[in-house]
C-alpha cells in the first residue's frame, strides 16, 4: 500500500550528510523499518508532555528509543499560557534554542521525533523545525510501532549548540488572519474531535464551539491503527483544499493542529498556517463570534 510516509528507497542511501540533505526535502513522516535503517544517521526524540497528568520524565525512563533525547512539549515547545494567546503560544526562539541545547539536539541534524500517542504531541516539534528549516520527520505510529531495542533510565546529559532562529510569521497565523482567511474564501481547518467541534462538550476550555466558518476535520482521522492512512486515503480526505489557498489548522491549543499540518504536507499540498493561539485563544476573547453544530451559514451568534 502506497503511503504518505518518509520514502524508504531514499532513507535507506546511504551517507550522513546525504541523509539531512534528503530529510530536509522528504516528507515529513517516516516508517520505523525505515528509521531502523538509518538510525546512527539522525537525532531521536522522544516528546512527552504534562498535558494528562503523568510525569514525562517517568514515561521516558520507562522506555524509549536507543539514544533517544528528551523534549517536554510544555517546557520546551510553548510560551506562558494566557487569554488571546491561548494555553501552548509559541516559545521564545531564545528559549527554544536553550532547550535543544540543552536537550543534545545538533543543529542541522536529522530529527526524528516520536511520542505514546501516535504522533499528536511530537508532531509540534517537527513542525517547529521544519518551520525553521531544520531536517525533522515524525515517526509514523510512534513508540507502539517501533520494534527494534528499546532503552530504560533517564535522559543521559548531551549539550549541544544551537542557534537562535527568528520564528518565520508566515508559517503562522492570528486570530485576526483566520477572519481575514475566511472572508477571502480560504479554508480553516478545526482539528479537535467532532464533539468538541459541535460545541457538545469542551472538557479544557472555558467556551464550547468553533471559529464560524471552519471545517472539521479531526487530526485522530489522519490515522488508522496508529498510523497514517493511505497516501489516496489522505488525498481524498483533504481534497477540499485541491485547488485552495494555503489553509489554516488550528486545534484547542496549537498543538494536534500540527498533526494535521505535517499530514496535509504529506500529500504535497502547501504546508498549513497553524493558528498557535487555536480555540483556547478564540474563545477567550469576547469580541470573537463562536458557532456550535454542524458548519451551516446560521450556526454563528457574536457574543
Amino acid at each position: 500500500m502506497e503511503s504518505a510516509a518518509f520514502d524508504p528507497e531514499i532513507a535507506r542511501r546511504p551517507g550522513v550528510r546525504g541523509q539531512a540533505d534528503r530529510m530536509r526535502s522528504n516528507k515529513p513522516m517516516i516508517d520505523a523499518s525505515v528509521l531502523l535503517d538509518c538510525l546512527d544517521a539522525v537525532t531521536v526524540v522522544h516528546v512527552g508532555t504534562r498535558m494528562e497528568g503523568a510525569d514525562p520524565n517517568d514515561d521516558f525512563e520507562r522506555r524509549h528509543l536507543p539514544g533517544a533525547r528528551s523534549i517536554i512539549l510544555d517546557d520546551a515547545l510553548a510560551g506562558a499560557a494566557g487569554s488571546v494567546v491561548g494555553r501552548h503560544p509559541m516559545p521564545s526562539a531564545e528559549s527554544f534554542a536553550a532547550a535543544l541545547g540543552m536537550a543534545g539536539i545538533e543543529h542541522g541534524q536529522p530529527v526524528v521525533a516520536y511520542d505514546d500517542r501516535n504522533g499528536a504531541w511530537a508532531a509540534r516539534l517537527v513542525w517547529m523545525l521544519r518551520i525553521v528549516d531544520q531536517p525533522a520527520t515524525l515517526l509514523d505510529g510512534g513508540l507502539e510501532s517501533w520494534q527494534g531495542a528499546t532503552e530504560t533510565g533517564p535522559a543521559k546529559d548531551q549539550l549541544a549548540d544551537w542557534p537562535i532562529l527568528t520564528w518565520p510569521v508566515e508559517a503562522m497565523a492570528t486570530a485576526d488572519d483566520v477572519v481575514a482567511h475566511l472572508a477571502s474564501g480560504g479554508v480553516v481547518i478545526d482539528s479537535r474531535a467532532p464533539e468538541r467541534y459541535r460545541g457538545e462538550v469542551e472538557p479544557i476550555d472555558a467556551v464550547a464551539g468553533h471559529v464560524p466558518g471552519a471545517i472539521n476535520l479531526p487530526f485522530a482521522d489522519n490515522l488508522v491503527d496508529g498510523r497514517f492512512k493511505s497516501l489516496r486515503d489522505q488525498q481524498r480526505r483533504f481534497a477540499v483544499l485541491t485547488g485552495s489557498t494555503r489553509a489554516i489548522v488550528y486545534c484547542g491549543s496549537g498543538v494536534t493542529a500540527c498533526h494535521n499540518a505535517l499530514a496535509i504536507e504529506a500529500v504535497g499540498l502547501p504546508l498549513p498556517r497553524v493558528y498557535v493561539g487555536s480555540w483556547s485563544g478564540w474563545s477567550t476573547e469576547p469580541r470573537r463570534p463562536i458557532a456550535t453544530g454542524s458548519a451551516r451559514p446560521d450556526s454563528s451568534a457574536a457574543r
